[in-house]
């Protein structure tokens, strides 16, 4: 019965979902840096709102909450938005945003996964033009759904998927109805 541990087994787990736990809240602590730039009181902020609400629903801790607005306070941190751009199967439109202190970084990573995925990265306004975005909310939605057929649209919620795994990412949005 050797290596077959309750405990180890416990550890072992536990330790997969606090890997899941901390990557998500990373995730959500750096939305709500990025949104409390333009206005540090969720009050007159409704994107730091809705990033707060987000991070109370996934419990995270609100020291971790209150840590985040106050580094922004303090240091003005260095993370930015950016916006890149990409075509999936059959010509789909890929808008992908992400939060980062490393632009290049986060753009050379990404770019690594659409092209691993049979995606093409694609040149700045490109692929913008087709989405617009809400300016309270700061979220994207297509201004052209398109159809594709059933074998991409499982290569394209693999690609969807593979990017969201990504810890800069945030959002990855497409002018693909899933229905």
């Amino acid at each position: 019965m050797s290596g077959h541990s309750h405990a180890k087994n416990v550890a072992r787990k536990k330790e997969g979902d606090n890997k899941k736990k901390g990557a998500l809240f990373g995730k959500i602590l750096k939305a709500i840096t990025i949104a409390a730039k333009d206005e540090p009181n969720p009050d007159f902020n409704p994107r730091l709102r809705t990033a707060i609400e987000k991070a109370r629903s996934a419990n995270v801790p609100l020291d971790n909450i209150e840590r985040a607005l106050k580094k922004v306070k303090e240091s003005g941190d260095n993370l930015e938005d950016i916006i890149i751009e990409a075509y999936g199967p059959e010509g789909s439109a890929l808008l992908i945003t992400a939060i980062t202190d490393n632009k290049n970084r986060t753009i050379s990573e990404i770019k690594t996964i659409l092209t691993k995925l049979d995606a093409k990265p694609a040149n700045p306004g490109s692929v913008l033009w087709a989405f617009e975005q809400n300016p309270e909310t700061k979220i994207w939605s297509s201004k052209f759904p398109q159809s594709i057929s059933q074998e991409n649209i499982k290569k394209l919620k693999e690609i969807i998927s593979s990017l969201e795994n990504h810890d800069d990412v945030e959002n990855v949005y497409t002018n693909i109805n899933f229905d």
